[in-house]
């Protein structure tokens, strides 16, 4: 067990190690875009990655305001658990995050999306409405990168296609948005 331990905390440095700096310092600067420009991000994922998208949107729309004393209008689309089986029941699943889109985002307006796979159909629909309707994309993708890597203005790739790991690597880009603005704060006025 040790060793699998050790296999495990080895694997998790290299997939940490993946993840672009330059990539990262883009997302953060396009948040604080939106934030400057009062624009709308939507945050989104399936499984874990929507438990993710959870997180991120309380640490930015909490933790980042209150540090650099502006609102972030932030929303995770996964959170309305009775609109999405609505959709998902009247429509189809693969609609239920870009039907929410429709009714809220603009152009201008940022998502962020977050996959292991980078294939989820409703990810995939919905970022395509996203570009259709001049939102900006940002996806975080694991090592399949699929059709959001494709699709998306902004990729971050977690070189890994384990969805433990690349999930953990999901939440430290999420972190690092959200403290980049925590701990920065005179930046983001920038």
């Amino acid at each position: 067990m040790k060793e699998w331990i050790s296999d495990y905390i080895a694997a998790e440095k290299k997939a940490l190690d993946s993840i672009s700096v330059d990539a990262v310092a883009k997302a953060i600067e396009t948040v604080r875009d939106a934030m400057e420009e009062g624009r709308q991000i939507f945050a989104f994922g399936n499984g874990g990655s929507a438990s993710n998208c959870s997180h991120f949107a309380t640490d930015l729309g909490k933790g980042s305001s209150d540090a650099v004393g502006k609102r972030f209008k932030v929303v995770s689309l996964n959170d309305n658990i009775s609109w999405i089986t609505a959709i998902g029941n009247d429509y189809a699943y693969d609609e239920v995050y870009q039907r929410q889109l429709e009714n809220y985002g603009q152009a201008g307006d940022v998502v962020l999306t977050m996959s292991v796979s980078g294939s989820s159909p409703n990810l995939v629909k919905a970022v395509e409405w996203a570009k259709a309707n001049g939102l900006r994309v940002i996806a975080l993708v694991g090592g399949k990168r699929g059709r959001l890597a494709e699709l998306a203005d902004q990729c971050i790739v977690i070189e890994d296609t384990h969805y433990g790991r690349a999930e953990d690597c999901q939440m430290g880009i999420a972190h690092m948005i959200c403290y980049a603005f925590m701990e920065n704060p005179e930046w983001a006025k920038v």
